[in-house]
């Protein structure tokens, strides 16, 4: 697909202000008319598309007489800013993706490129009214992605986004917020220097024209941006009506990761999270998770086990005969062969390496289990030694 000419850049401006984002069936009559063809019979200028109402292209009609596509293409370079169009070379290829719910165009402020920053990309999203664990993880996994090299997908919001973004900020990193008002219209008002250092130092962008305003619908329809865009969708802390459940539910849809992070099972604002894992969503617990899933061949996750105790150097034999000695008062060489099942020769042969490892000790014919070890591998607690019996092994 070649880059957009400049009738039709200035029509698909026009209509991400007539049509709402992620209207499949403004998506076809796209794909079926081409831009300007369609923005004429929107506006009863041409014949209109094929199965629009009357009261459709009465309220476009209504909607244009208070457009100026060429003032907000004007706009948002005033701002820094610029327009993309599929076709042009920093248009992303994964939001082809969405079919005829395509972004028709993407209205975007900072100075990285959004193609090549959206192929290393991973979206961090949750709840608003999130908790203190939600915040701290939400950081910690922007944190930890960007310092990793990924770039860190959300929406700007309270909560879970604002923490996700503000992670990725502090250790330099690269973050990308996708609004759903217009770029020059920070929302929530609350995060407008969070928005305005996003801007600075990564990537602003959002589908309305310049001066949009955010609506509950364009807040869902948002979600379908995030999924596509990015590689996988992390979910921290969620309940069972989020927004954030749609971004992963869509992003499942079009072949991306989505992951979870559980939380209590106490905490409404897990279960969320807890029933997307139930769906098959993948458990992630930090940002080496998270690229291990997304990342490429050899970007695994460091290995997670629990403390080596010595018991597990030990070699199958002489564990075997560890394993063997009576756990109380101890046993001979006989009793300590024949709860092992091997012969006596090397039980004996077992037991004094053991010994000499510190496992064990000898005391007259009887082996016991010594103080500082156990069949555990932990200190055992003080108690009474056995008496000392006299005589040969």
């Amino acid at each position: 697909m070649s880059a957009a000419g400049p009738e039709e850049r200035l029509a698909r401006a026009a209509l991400t202000g007539l049509t709402e984002p992620g209207d499949e069936r403004v998506g076809r009559w796209l794909r079926q008319m081409g831009p300007v063809a369609l923005v004429r019979g929107l506006t009863g200028a041409g014949p209109p598309p094929a199965g629009a109402r009357a009261d459709r292209i009465a309220g476009c009609r209504a909607r244009a007489a208070t457009l100026d596509p060429g003032a907000d293409l004007a706009a948002v370079e005033r701002i820094g800013g610029r327009f993309l169009c599929p076709g042009d070379a920093e248009w992303p290829g994964q939001l082809d993706d969405l079919g005829d719910a395509r972004p028709i165009g993407l209205w975007v402020r900072g100075s990285p490129s959004l193609r090549l920053w959206a192929l290393r990309s991973v979206a961090v999203v949750g709840a608003r009214a999130c908790t203190d664990y939600g915040c701290y993880v939400a950081a910690l996994l922007g944190s930890g992605l960007a310092e990793r090299g990924w770039v860190v997908v959300s929406g700007a919001a309270y909560g879970v986004d604002g923490a996700a973004h503000r992670g990725a900020l502090a250790v330099g990193g690269a973050t990308v917020a996708v609004l759903a008002s217009g770029v020059d219209v920070p929302y929530p008002r609350g995060h407008t220097e969070l928005i305005d250092r996003i801007t600075e130092q990564g990537l602003v962008l959002a589908e309305l024209p310049p001066g949009g305003h955010p609506t509950r619908s364009r807040f869902v329809l948002r979600n379908r941006v995030i999924a596509a865009l990015t590689r996988g969708t992390v979910v921290v802390e969620a309940e069972y009506r989020s927004g954030s459940l749609v971004t992963a539910r869509r992003a499942r849809q079009l072949g991306r990761q989505t992951m979870g992070v559980p939380g209590p099972v106490t905490s409404g604002l897990s279960a969320g999270v807890h029933e997307l894992l139930r769906e098959g969503a993948c458990v992630v617990t930090d940002a080496d998770e998270i690229a291990e899933l997304v990342g490429g061949i050899g970007e695994l996750a460091p290995e997670r086990r629990g403390p080596v105790v010595p018991r597990d150097l030990l070699e199958p034999v002489a564990l075997r005969a560890l394993e063997a000695v009576p756990g109380r008062d101890g046993g001979d060489a006989a009793i300590v062969a024949r709860n092992a099942g091997m012969g006596r020769e090397r039980t004996l042969a077992s037991l004094y390496e053991l010994q000499a490892l510190g496992f064990v000790e000898r005391r007259g014919d009887l082996w016991r289990l010594a103080d500082a070890a156990s069949t555990s591998g932990t200190t055992k607690p003080p108690g009474r030694r056995p008496p000392v019996r006299r005589g040969g092994a």
